[in-house]
């Protein structure tokens, strides 16, 4: 009986925890009718109750600014987009869209490593997509700008504010109206999410 107990509770604490099943794909297996800009950094697909949905991030390399006054001035820009699909159509939903633009000096843009997530906290079959990155422009040490967006559905949530560097100067952060108004799940999968990646390491 203690055996079948133990099965039993490893049984309930898997479904409880359960998520939904991701498929990665890369650019061969995205529909040749979903469009991007830039070049694949994650790309998945999976099914809940609103249906067929596939997530692509994207990033685009930093470039010579075209309208700078020389060619010391930089560029890039970071996308997320995710799909609707019904049979052959799909259909742009939400996308994300941030940028530097003119930069003559350091420039970091690029998403968080093991961030990207794929989540169903509030349990109600519909996905929650956490995306992470930095986006900033500038020639110092200090804080870089931080933000998490989440979607639920077509719901947008943000988290905003800073990593933290050398002597705990920065690591601020706000949550906007819609994170405080949800679900409390959201707030704290969020602030542990940036806990882990708020300290600055200057390696990207």
């Amino acid at each position: 009986m203690k055996i079948l107990g133990v099965i039993l509770s490893l049984i309930v604490t898997q479904t409880c925890f359960a998520q939904f099943k991701l498929t990665k794909l890369d650019r061969n297996s995205i529909p040749k009718n979903i469009q991007y800009t830039g070049k694949i950094v994650q790309a998945v697909r999976w099914t809940d109750n609103t249906g067929d949905n596939i997530v692509i991030l994207t990033s685009v390399d930093k470039t010579q600014s075209k309208n700078a006054p020389d060619d010391s001035y930089s560029e890039g820009a970071l996308y997320a987009y995710h799909y609707s699909l019904s049979g052959d159509s799909a259909k742009l939903t939400w996308r994300i869209y941030d940028y530097v633009k003119e930069c003559p000096v350091d420039m970091f843009l690029y998403f968080i490593d093991k961030t990207f997530a794929v989540t169903d906290l509030n349990k109600d079959d519909k996905a929650e997509v956490w995306i992470m990155y930095k986006v900033s422009c500038q020639g110092d040490v200090s804080p870089i700008p931080l933000k998490i967006i989440m979607y639920q559905d077509n719901n947008k949530f943000a988290v905003r504010g800073t990593t933290k560097v050398a002597g705990d100067i920065g690591g601020e952060f706000t949550f906007d109206n819609a994170f405080q108004n949800g679900p409390t799940e959201f707030r704290k999968y969020a602030e542990k999410l940036w806990k882990q990646h708020v300290v600055e390491n200057w390696k990207q």
